[in-house]
């Protein structure tokens, strides 16, 4: 073999057992410590602090995680300017910058144990999920995935982690969005998945991630209206035959809750009132409503793209499993922020600012709700 292959793959092993290495040395500090979000907890408000580490029977997480994508070419989805010769040179180092940076926020969000459920989207591959959940301290914690790859042009999916002691799923389905004045144009599929808790409560959990705003809101809002309208014609036909489902929307709809995609077409409420069981109510709205931060900033302005909207009968606390909209949270920690010098306060640190590598986390906050139970 040449002397200069031979050096290349030298440091391609070094680099395999640093990372190794990292891995271990990571998660052996999180065993020794015990509570592994004592590392992060410097990084927490009091109040912030307090919520994480409240009591819960299960607690489901979503999270736009800004481009993960592996370094691998993949030859069907438009993925080069996230390769190491690409526009954005991610490389190994950014690589796996990035998967802890992502693991960090996850282990943040659970408190004093990983969150049960964990909805991420604009996930390339399996193979990040992988590593994702083997190659980082996350493994300790023994993660499922659902997850299938999208049609989307640039490869960009949802999926599903969830703690297997925690949840037994019956169903797993990914629901393809076809637009029928466009068939040319690819979006993600929603993530469905029917499961049971360990006290025997169903749960119905969707994972979304709608078209982007990019053309302009109202030129892309005929996208999200058609896939609001299949949302809907799904959780009806489950509401149809168990009135007293329990269902859980997450995901980043791309759209407010007050747009006609959310507010019309899928029906989600943004006021309780009068609870109707069969109805669906939009507790991020809910819960947020009024606050001077949102999950995502875009042009100074703070709005609410990553929201999770449930099912009448989870907001009776005599389903026996129940939510409260005030457990319905937006994850603002002060590690996940950085200075807005454009249009002052703060904003989402995250990974790109354009082209140019920020070395953060996303440029949206992570939402959770906590389901609780009375007995």
């Amino acid at each position: 073999m040449p002397k200069t292959n031979r050096l290349i793959c030298f440091s391609a092993y070094k680099q395999k057992i640093l990372r190794t290495l990292f891995t271990y040395v990571t998660a052996s500090i999180f065993i020794i410590i015990g509570n592994y979000n004592t590392l992060f907890a410097q990084n927490l408000s009091k109040e912030l602090t307090q919520i994480v580490e409240k009591p819960r029977h299960a607690r489901i997480m979503f999270y736009n995680c800004e481009n993960l994508f592996d370094i691998y070419d993949d030859t069907l989805k438009n993925d080069e300017e996230f390769l190491p010769d690409g526009e954005r040179h991610w490389n190994n180092n950014k690589y796996y910058t990035k998967l802890n940076n992502i693991c960090k926020v996850i282990a943040a969000v659970g408190g004093w144990q990983p969150p049960e459920f964990v909805g991420l989207c604009e996930i390339e591959s399996g193979k990040a999920l992988h590593d994702l959940t083997k190659n980082t301290p996350l493994y300790l914690f023994e993660y499922k995935i659902i997850h299938k790859e999208s049609p989307d042009r640039r490869g960009i999916d949802v999926a599903l982690l969830y703690n297997p002691k925690s949840y037994t799923p019956i169903k797993n389905t990914f629901i393809t969005i076809s637009f029928p004045d466009n068939p040319k144009k690819y979006t993600r599929d929603i993530l469905y998945s029917k499961g049971v808790l360990p006290k025997g409560d169903t749960i119905h959990l969707f994972v979304n991630h709608w078209p982007s705003r990019w053309g302009g809101q109202l030129e892309s809002e005929g996208y999200r209206l058609y896939v609001a309208s299949v949302l809907k014609s799904h959780t009806d036909s489950i509401l149809s035959v168990h009135k007293n489902a329990n269902i859980v929307i997450i995901g980043d709809f791309n759209d407010e809750p007050t747009n006609k995609s959310i507010l019309q077409v899928l029906k989600a409420q943004t006021e309780i009132g009068k609870l109707v069981q069969n109805k669906l109510y939009n507790l991020t709205y809910i819960s947020n409503y009024g606050k001077s931060y949102g999950t995502h900033k875009f042009h100074g302005n703070w709005g609410i793209l990553d929201q999770i909207i449930v099912s009448g009968n989870l907001l009776n606390r005599q389903n026996g499993l129940y939510t409260t909209p005030e457990s319905t949270v937006i994850f603002n920690a002060g590690f996940l922020l950085e200075n807005d010098k454009s249009y002052l306060g703060s904003k989402p640190y995250r990974t790109f600012v354009g082209f140019k590598y920020n070395a953060g986390y996303s440029d949206h906050f992570p939402v959770f709700i906590d389901l609780y139970r009375e007995n």
